[in-house]
């Protein structure tokens, strides 16, 4: 589908200033970065369990150090003021707050957050908190997790026990990151925790998480000051076709149901897409939506948050099984490569296409307020004879996606922060340590933290709520 753009500015001439108020950061999530996770009474995870097992993450990397965030926060705050960052979006690991996903909560738990807010809050920085990064606890996957409907009611408990700790002084809330990976990678194709691979289950998921959602935002309004904020971030991408042909365009509606339609429409429309239901009838009768469930989903939320990557490309026929994407219902559709353009481990690079999205979630969904609460790219930096760690890719890659951002504004989009990811090299879930997002380095050994290239970069941006043109790169 194509929609109505302006014409792009010359970034060559001047800094393209973004809006007054624009939220500048950078994102975390707690099971990448805190590690610390058998300390002060924290259950385990279904990541836990899952990268216990070998052969399930690159080079057999575990979590259990991670960035060692549990123990070293002051000082990653510190890096996030020398960065300038105005927001911090990190996420709240549910069994370290409750051990066993039910009941009242870990005390010691609840005060690593606490502190972390009130450290962030020190330095000027606000606080912005997903309640959920795929990481819930392991008792309750050992009765069924997200297959079970009750999972979402238990899910609303915890949001409520969180938010009644830190709502007065968090101001911004995610309930679920990502859901379409917590059903489809970790209940179809089964690369992600809890590993499951079937078709029904994972559609069963999909509805109690977005069930989940809406029942936590009904519990946050009544826990959270009226002025707090509440979002969900999802990971919609633009689907494209190489070829276009009939069946090359049915394969596009196909997979735009499985990756986009199936969280955005119950969400912001109240509704299933009626195609999905059609292709999917030989899979589920879709019986476990109750009614009035659907009223739940849709409640109103201030924010969509918007991750993105990478478009998608799809096209017809037989072929070998895709390990990440996993179509249900839709068996002879094929996720392939695009010959265009440089790729990275998500895919085609194309800011482009992040234009397009927006544009798209506005012209289907309505002017629903939208922050990016994750984009950035993997890059193998190392540290230099000089100590500094040189990255122009990703000053170029973050610089060509902002720019893309700011002509969406232009467009009309209503776009309200950047949140890059991520803040600091973390474990990288299936790909362990082997994939570096981060403004900031970790030698692996030593613990030691060092800024980016792009980290300075990035903060003269904020400092400038401007992007300046890019410098050429260096010759030879």
């Amino acid at each position: 589908m194509t929609v109505p753009t302006r014409n792009a500015p010359d970034r060559s001439v001047a800094p393209l200033e973004f809006p007054a108020g624009f939220r500048w950061g950078a994102a975390t999530a707690a099971f990448q970065v805190e590690g610390a996770l058998d300390v002060d009474g924290r259950g385990a995870s279904v990541w836990d369990t899952f990268t216990s097992v070998p052969g399930r993450v690159a080079n057999e990397d575990r979590a259990d150090l991670a960035v060692d965030h549990y123990r070293r926060y002051r000082d990653d705050v510190a890096l996030m003021a020398e960065l300038g960052l105005g927001t911090y979006r990190f996420s709240v690991s549910w069994p370290r707050v409750q051990r066993n996903g039910r009941g009242a909560g870990n005390p010691k738990g609840l005060d690593f957050y606490s502190r972390l807010v009130d450290e962030l809050l020190s330095r000027g920085i606000e606080p912005m908190l997903t309640l959920y990064h795929w990481d819930h606890p392991q008792a309750l996957q050992d009765i069924g997790g997200w297959a079970r409907r009750d999972m979402a009611e238990r899910f609303a408990d915890y949001a409520a026990l969180v938010g009644a700790r830190l709502g007065d002084r968090v101001p911004l809330w995610t309930t679920l990151n990502e859901p379409w990976c917590t059903a489809f990678l970790g209940h179809a194709s089964g690369i992600h925790a809890p590993g499951i691979a079937h078709d029904a289950t994972a559609l069963r998921v999909v509805h109690h998480l977005n069930l989940a959602h809406g029942l936590a935002v009904a519990a946050l309004r009544a826990t959270l000051p009226a002025t707090a904020q509440v979002s969900i971030a999802l990971n919609p991408a633009p689907v494209r076709t190489p070829v276009d042909t009939v069946a090359n365009r049915d394969a596009v509606r196909r997979a735009d149901a499985l990756r986009n339609r199936v969280f955005l429409d119950p969400l912001l429309r109240g509704a299933y897409p009626a195609d999905l239901i059609a292709d999917t009838a030989h899979v589920t009768d879709w019986g476990f939506v109750r009614d009035g469930d659907l009223a739940t989903v849709t409640a109103p939320i201030d924010l969509l948050g918007v991750n993105y990557y990478t478009p998608l490309y799809v096209a017809a026929g037989p072929g070998p099984a895709d390990p990440y994407n996993r179509w249900i219902g839709s068996e002879g559709l094929l996720h392939v490569a695009s010959a265009d353009g440089p790729s990275t481990i998500h895919g085609t690079v194309d800011p482009g296409a992040l234009r397009e999205l927006l544009n798209r979630i506005r012209h289907d969904y309505g002017p629903v307020p939208i922050v990016i609460a994750e984009n950035g790219v993997a890059f193998p930096d190392r540290v230099g004879p000089d100590g500094s760690v040189a990255d122009p890719g990703r000053i170029a890659y973050v610089h060509a996606h902002l720019a893309a951002l700011h002509d969406a504004i232009a467009d009309g989009v209503d776009v309200r922060g950047y949140m890059m990811w991520s803040l600091i090299d973390n474990f990288e879930w299936v790909y362990g340590y082997g994939q570096p997002f981060g403004l900031v380095h970790v030698d692996r050994a030593t613990q030691h933290r060092t800024i980016k290239n792009s980290g300075h970069w990035y903060r003269n941006v904020i400092a400038a709520n401007a992007l300046p043109p890019l410098d050429p790169p260096a010759a030879g």
